[in-house]
């Protein structure tokens, strides 16, 4: 594999009522993306944000937006978030009959293409996929809950996807989202992956300065 380790803080974990200045603080800090959960209260409990605030974030920062749609019919969706700057959108492979048309739809607009799947999804779901996609998101805990410690299982799921990868020669990211740490983050690297989605580990950092957050980065991508 000769992808390198990317560190996506969760924008999702930064204070929200100085918004800028943890993006900010975050960028100069080494982030290479940041993660948008986007949660529309019906494929997960919660609801987080829309396009209108990823909008707000693409106008702070120039630093790649992976955005992750934790929503029921992506396809109704992804124009809104195409429009608003994302740079990569996942949506999960639970949600939709449409996945690889919806990979199209991504791609003629320009933009990378992901797909996630839940801790109780099987990898063998994705395989036909893969030859098209630009990245597997495994969630390693069951979005829309937090404080949910990492399912270990997630381990094996990764090696499986990415040896499949490697039969097809394909080099797709593998990002990894939930309980990532940096113990956490060592083992999903071993595994396979090269993406970590990080929110309380990079923005709850000591005292939420930017050298809190270098450090954090630092420390999960080494």
């Amino acid at each position: 594999m000769s992808l390198p380790t990317l560190v996506a803080p969760s924008v999702l974990a930064a204070d929200w009522s100085k918004l800028r200045e943890d993006i900010l603080a975050a960028e100069r800090a080494g982030a290479d993306w940041f993660h948008l959960d986007v949660m529309d209260g019906h494929f997960v409990p919660p609801i987080s944000f829309g396009a209108d605030f990823v909008k707000a974030v693409r106008k702070e920062t120039k630093t790649f937006l992976d955005v992750h749609l934790m929503v029921e019919s992506p396809e109704k969706q992804i124009p809104f978030f195409l429009e608003a700057g994302a740079d990569l959108i996942t949506f999960h492979q639970e949600a939709t009959p449409h996945a690889h048309r919806l990979v199209q739809q991504i791609h003629a607009a320009g933009k990378k293409a992901g797909i996630a799947i839940n801790p109780g999804t099987s990898y063998s779901t994705l395989e036909s996929l893969l030859h098209t996609v630009d990245l597997v998101l495994v969630m390693s805990v069951n979005p829309g809950w937090g404080g949910q410690k990492f399912i270990e299982t997630s381990l094996e799921k990764i090696r499986a996807i990415r040896l499949i990868l490697a039969q097809i020669h394909r080099d797709v990211h593998i990002e990894v989202d939930g309980g990532i740490d940096a113990v956490t983050a060592k083992k999903v690297i071993a595994c396979g992956a090269n993406v970590l989605v990080a929110g309380s580990a990079v923005f709850h950092r000591g005292n939420r300065t930017e050298e809190d957050y270098r450090q954090a980065i630092q420390e999960l991508r080494s």
